[in-house]
């Protein structure tokens, strides 16, 4: 008889609002999902993605065994000759060509897994390459490089105050569908209505108008690419109006206003109002209104970073906070505390945040946070030359899809020496592997947000255990990345996987007890080391960093800085005995004790800033005539994962061009009919959709998709595959601060087909 149905808590994993669900389950099965109405965080808040989280899990497509290529094809391997096939292969080529012949690749789903939050940092360190390549440079790498210039730590991101705010100033952010980006919020649709019915104003700049911009007070649809300028003027006027006014901030300032406004001195409403395409008087009502506001934030997000001046608009979105008073300050911009963040220490300078510390070896791109630009990762793979990268270790990413000009990293990976993707499906990138190492379904697999609760508007802390136990002839992901880890470092056979676990318990322990500001100074980590719990080796890491973080245990010492919440003492057994999770509280105001800068302060104006001042000024007197594009999200989609869920495909979540009817009617296009569009990049052909939610002389073509190449096994997706997008760039565009693609507001040509 078929065993009775049963259910589980589970973290959803498919997008960054973290919602807490209830799986039903049938055997190991999942069956169905719904919102976990007592979690502490999303209070039974669930999207179309996570509804379909059944699907997701039970996707017939993933792989369920290693794959190796013998004799030209991707055969199903054992375990022991996948990790053989690595170890033998990158010692090989290591031992021949250096270290910097490898390059690693991090997608996206990186930062919704445990494995994917602890791993990475120690298989660089193992290979010692310097060749990093992550999503992060096409999404959200300008705030990083802002919030480094500022705050000394690319990380320290202040997300606004959604539930407490009184005016709210949304850039190129459509969180109704996207359920947000670098801010957690789950229900992020309901915050913003709960936002307009206590009295507040939400005001939406955004070239299209998204359901997010139809809930909004008032909705500014700028030209694309223009909001760096906009940020600028707003900036200028609060200066000049002698609206500004820091508070308490202006004594933890390095930089004097007057420097600021000298700075900005060129970006009058007036001056920028016809590159923005709004009216000055627009631009000035908003400036008062922000200035006005009893307590404002202003977030900025894919629309305002994808962009050629992506960091300088990450830049001004913290300029406007600060000017207004309203960062580090309830109602405002706040600093969310992770419970596995390092515990706060005593304020004092730090050590900074420099980029260009190193350069890409073709085109000499910077880095930026210990990153290349992606879209250099084809020309470093297929440029002759000493230091060329041989061999390429993808986790978790398809930057064929996702990185401009996936023609070309297309044929510069089927011309690598060897690779290793970790990664669920035969995808676009990963049919080119040499070994595919698959983890398991989601629902097997224990789960703690490590990344997203840095970005979340309320601080708490929820782990979920595997619903499921893995299947027979699985292995749990952070076991994946530990054997990888091993292998590539000449211990493959030599050690257990959770010795790379055991050496970073003991690496972190022994710095721990060997500072004279930690608690634990002159501390045994033989004997700390002995107290985690957990029922794997990554789950006793994760103890360890609850026990140390701002909230934790302290296996029992007294705090060494500012005093814990009433509410610490978390460790991995607490969070277990709280499965709906435990609230921490509202955001509190942190500076300017997580400040990092040499100064010890906020650096207001930073000289890479000030250095690229003068090219936006330039961009003033730019007056595109012809089309731009820009992206758009789907409510029931996250990039290019999800397009093999049968339930979350159809409907509005389609691959068509969206065209203005009076850019229509002017090229001869028609309503479903397909157009050829053309950039840098190459041309494309897909279907029209007119409608006025884009403005004129904008057109918009959604991200992820182009699912049509052979020898893949995506069976929904390959079925209507969509065209990729970033085909029409050929990297060549890039913010040139962060190394960001410009993905929004750049040209393009459109006619119609037969």
């Amino acid at each position: 008889m078929p065993s009775a149905p049963r259910t589980a808590l589970r973290i959803c994993p498919l997008c960054e609002a973290t919602c807490g669900l209830t799986l039903t389950l049938a055997g190991t099965a999942v069956t169905g999902a719904r919102g976990d109405r007592e979690d502490v965080f999303s209070r039974g808040f669930i999207c179309p993605k996570g509804a379909a989280f059944a699907g997701v899990d039970g996707d017939p497509d993933r792989l369920r065994t290693p794959l190796v290529r013998r004799d030209g094809q991707l055969r199903e391997a054992t375990w022991e000759e996948a990790y053989d096939a690595i170890a033998a292969a990158v010692s090989a080529l290591v031992g021949e060509y250096g270290a910097q012949s490898v390059g690693v690749v991090l997608g996206n789903p990186n930062v919704h897994t445990m494995a994917g939050a602890l791993y990475p940092p120690l298989l660089l360190k193992a290979l010692g390459t310097r060749n990093l390549f992550t999503a992060s440079t096409l999404d959200q790498m300008p705030k990083h490089v802002s919030s480094g210039l500022l705050f000394g730590d690319p990380f320290a991101i202040p997300v606004p105050d959604l539930d407490r705010t009184d005016f709210l100033l949304l850039l190129g952010a459509n969180p109704v569908e996207s359920n947000g980006s670098l801010c957690t919020a789950p229900d992020f649709p309901g915050r913003l209505k709960a936002l307009r019915a206590r009295g507040g104003t939400l005001v939406v700049v955004d070239p299209r108008r998204t359901r997010t911009a139809g809930l909004a007070d008032r909705h500014l649809a700028p030209r694309p690419g223009s909001d760096a300028l906009l940020l600028a003027a707003l900036a200028h006027t609060l200066l000049d109006e002698k609206l500004a006014d820091p508070g308490p901030l202006a004594e933890q300032l390095d930089g004097n206003l007057g420097e600021l406004a000298a700075a900005l001195a060129r970006f009058t409403p007036e001056e920028v109002a016809p590159a923005c395409d709004l009216p000055a008087a627009e631009i000035r009502r908003l400036a008062r209104d922000l200035a006005a506001a009893r307590t404002a934030a202003v977030y900025g997000r894919i629309g305002s970073c994808t962009v050629e001046y992506g960091t300088l608009a990450s830049w001004l979105v913290d300029v406007l906070n600060i000017l207004t008073g309203n960062l580090d300050r309830p109602g405002g911009a706040l600093f969310p505390l992770s419970a596995t963040a390092p515990a706060p220490r005593a304020a004092g300078p730090g050590k900074g945040f420099a980029l260009g510390r190193w350069s890409s070896r073709v085109s000499g791109h910077p880095e930026a946070k210990g990153e290349l630009p992606i879209a250099a990762l084809a020309e470093e793979i297929d440029t002759p030359g000493e230091g060329r990268i041989r061999a390429v270790i993808a986790i978790a990413a398809n930057p064929v899809l996702s990185a401009p000009d996936g023609q070309r990293l297309d044929a510069a990976l089927a011309g690598l020496d060897f690779m290793v993707s970790v990664d669920p499906y035969l995808n676009e990138t990963s049919r080119h592997a040499h070994v595919v190492l698959p983890p398991p379904p989601p629902s097997q697999s224990a789960h703690f947000d490590f990344a997203f609760n840095g970005f979340a508007v309320r601080n708490q802390a929820r782990f979920s255990p595997a619903a499921v136990p893995l299947e027979a002839g699985r292995m749990d992901e952070c076991e994946i990345q530990a054997r990888l880890i091993l292998a590539v470092s000449g211990m493959h056979g030599a050690a257990a996987p959770a010795a790379v676990d055991d050496m970073a318990i003991r690496g972190t322990l022994a710095r721990a007890v060997a500072d004279p500001g930690s608690p634990l100074h002159g501390d045994d980590p033989d004997r700390l080391a002995g107290l985690l719990t957990g029922t794997s080796a990554a789950e006793r890491r994760l103890d360890l960093m609850l026990r140390l973080g701002p909230y934790g245990d302290l296996f029992g010492a007294a705090p060494a800085a500012e005093p814990a919440p009433a509410d610490a003492a978390l460790n991995l057994q607490r969070l277990l005995d709280h499965p709906h999770g435990i609230d921490l509280g509202p955001l509190r105001p942190r500076l300017p004790g997580l400040l990092k800068t040499r100064s010890g302060r906020i650096e207001l104006l930073p000289e890479p800033i000030a250095a690229e001042l003068p090219r936006l000024g330039a961009a003033m007197a730019e007056r595109p005539t012809g089309l731009v594009l820009v992206g758009r999200r789907h409510l029931r989609s996250n990039n290019s994962w999800l397009h093999n869920v049968p339930a979350l495909t159809g409907g509005s979540n389609r691959c068509t061009l969206q065209v203005h009817p009076d850019d229509a009617g002017r090229l001869g296009l028609a309503d479903g009919k397909t157009a050829r569009i053309s950039a840098d990049g190459g041309s494309l052909e897909v279907p029209v959709e007119i409608t006025d939610s884009v403005r004129a002389g904008v057109v918009s073509l959604p991200h992820g998709w182009g699912h049509d190449r052979p020898g893949t096994r995506l069976s929904a997706a390959s079925a209507e595959p969509g065209v990729n997008v970033n085909q029409l760039l050929d990297g060549s565009r890039l913010d040139p601060l962060s190394g960001t693609a410009v993905l929004n507001g750049f040209p393009v040509e459109l006619t119609p087909l037969p």
